[in-house]
């Protein structure tokens, strides 16, 4: 018999994309992605706000931490722009990366929101499961390098995309 048990939950989930995260932990290119969801910019418009913000970077370095979010595929070129003989690459964020904690006195309030969704969301999960159950595990058994890895959560992976983006759509047109 153990001297101290507790009831655990699931509460939450948190999706850790690899090439996100290294992206993303260097804290100016989280603040470049962050302008970047705002507006289409040049690096060197980039580069001026960063300084205006006392980030003392050089062109060239804010170049890199660009490219490096577009190859994790943060940042895209949205439109390019001939200029005195030269092409000028504007580029927009395409993800938002949050990263905020919830105040420990309002978890209760949280709660009570999500049992509420939770409630509307399951038939809706039954749903896309019913039109998408085939693809969600085609792909989901194409993300899985081995057998072994099987046991690791694809499947809820693909719903929580499915759904974010769903949601971002959902968010951005209002």
């Amino acid at each position: 018999m153990s001297a101290f048990e507790s009831d655990v939950e699931l509460a939450d989930i948190v999706v850790r994309d690899t090439d996100v995260s290294s992206a993303v932990d260097e804290p100016v290119r989280a603040t470049i992605l962050d302008m970047l969801a705002e507006q289409a910019m040049t690096v060197d418009e980039v580069h001026a706000v960063l300084d205006d913000r006392g980030f003392e970077r050089t062109v060239n370095t804010v170049r890199h931490h660009v490219n490096e979010l577009r190859d994790a595929g943060l940042v895209e070129v949205e439109r390019l722009e001939e200029r005195r003989g030269g092409t000028l690459k504007f580029y927009r964020a395409n993800t938002i990366v949050l990263s905020y904690s919830v105040p420990e006195d309002s978890r209760a309030e949280i709660a009570e929101m999500a049992d509420w969704m939770g409630a509307r969301l399951a038939p809706l999960i039954d749903e896309l499961l019913d039109e998408y159950g085939d693809d969600i595990e085609r792909i989901a058994d194409q993300m899985a390098p081995c057998e072994h890895c099987r046991t690791q959560k694809y499947e809820t992976y693909l719903l929580l995309t499915v759904f974010r983006r769903g949601f971002v759509d959902a968010y951005t047109d209002e």
